[in-house]
């Protein structure tokens, strides 16, 4: 039997440890077994009903064929005017770009500009697949850790020692996933000034949680914040978080023509267009009422301080409050090198994580994930009775390590 051969790309790569665990989570029930998830970040409520109706609307009028690689033109430019209503940012429809989800815009970007042996600078806790993406490309990842004193956010005394003349590229998320951590518009200009000594280095600042942010802090974007950065910054976002619509696979941004233009020419050669439905439905999400956007975020605030409150009374465990996003990033470190009833030993936040889904039935991601330990990440994107059951079974399952 021919044996099977992995490429070095795919040699690179592992699978996402937030799907891996949501899997094994569903796995258990499966088997008949009580499990929460709080593993994946996917908000729970439904698509608004002005949405669904929209895409309905798309496919009875025939809008089923395939459409232009970077977006209809409807969608683009409401792209460009939500840009410039909510961002103060100014884009010609042509400098947009719609994808089949956000992380298609980052593969886009990273496809597009690196080279073997490029850097990207990564600030740590991160989105799990940043750095899987980049390895992908035979670039380098360079992880930089913040720190749970300084909000998890880089600092520019970190950015400037990590630029190299190989640095292509460094990623912003605010609100972070997982830390929840919100770079305000000072923060960026700060980060900015030292970009301004380095006029290689290009910014992807990924605002898929925008309107996800608490206690009345004004949202920041990079070339918003710093003009001066606007023409080397790709501006990414998306529906899934805002409007509830992960499952129709729309992500977009908006940069410099020509980064846009070589990002359409990849896409074209991967997956073309994005559903024509999916894109009319995110045409209605854009343009259509916004009302939801408080209502919802106003619920995520609830649920956060649900949460902050009753895992700090968890002796031990500290947990800060994130300022956006719907994820805690609470440190386990007390924990380790403790074991369970049934004798497993907590050496890592790994350790934790498998060892809390397997005996105390809550599905968490352990920080190691997301590059930096030992902490793990809780979504709170569930709802509230969910919530207060899952952390009185963590609080229990600490209780019991010894």
């Amino acid at each position: 039997m021919t044996q099977f051969r992995k490429s070095t790309a795919l040699s690179r790569i592992q699978p996402a440890a937030t799907i891996a665990i949501t899997q094994k989570a569903r796995d258990l029930r499966s088997q008949g077994r009580d499990i929460i998830s709080l593993s994946i970040g996917e908000p729970d409520f439904d698509t608004p009903d002005h949405v669904k109706a929209a895409a309905a609307e798309a496919v009875a009028r025939g809008e089923t064929k395939y459409t232009p690689i970077p977006g209809i033109p409807q969608l683009r430019q409401a792209v460009a005017d939500k840009f410039a209503r909510e961002n103060g940012l100014d884009y010609a429809p042509s400098q947009t770009i719609v994808c089949t989800g956000g992380k298609q815009v980052i593969a886009n970007a990273l496809l597009a500009t690196l080279d073997a042996g490029d850097d990207v600078i990564i600030p740590a806790p991160y989105w799990v697949s940043y750095a899987q993406m980049v390895d992908m490309t035979g670039a380098i990842s360079v992880v930089v850790e913040t720190s749970a004193e300084e909000g998890f956010l880089l600092t520019p005394a970190a950015l400037e020692a990590a630029i190299t003349a190989k640095t292509r590229w460094l990623f912003i998320n605010s609100p972070s996933n997982p830390s929840g951590a919100v770079y305000g518009a000072d923060d960026l200009r700060a980060l900015a000034e030292v970009l301004e000594r380095h006029p290689h280095v290009w910014v992807l600042s990924d605002d898929m949680y925008e309107h996800l942010i608490y206690g009345g802090v004004p949202f920041a974007t990079m070339a918003a914040a710093a003009p001066a950065m606007n023409d080397r910054t790709l501006t990414m976002n998306g529906v899934s978080k805002a409007y509830a619509m992960t499952g129709w696979r729309i992500g977009y941004a908006a940069g410099p023509q020509a980064l846009i233009d070589a990002m359409a020419l990849m896409q074209g050669q991967l997956t073309s267009g994005a559903a024509r439905p999916s894109q009319w439905a995110a045409h209605a999400a854009l343009t259509g009422p916004q009302d939801e956007l408080e209502v919802r975020r106003a619920a995520f605030e609830r649920r956060r301080d649900l949460v902050v409150q009753r895992l700090n009374t968890i002796p031990g465990m500290e947990c800060p409050t994130p300022p956006g996003a719907f994820y805690v990033f609470p440190s386990c470190a007390a924990f380790l090198g403790k074991a369970t009833p049934a004798g497993t030993k907590i050496d890592t936040d790994e350790d934790f994580c498998m060892a809390l889904l397997e005996e105390g039935g809550v599905a968490t991601v352990h920080g190691a994930a997301f590059g930096q330990s030992p902490y793990f990440r809780i979504s709170y994107a569930a709802s509230e009775p969910e919530l207060m059951d899952a952390v009185d079974r963590i609080a229990a399952f600490c209780a019991g390590l010894s």
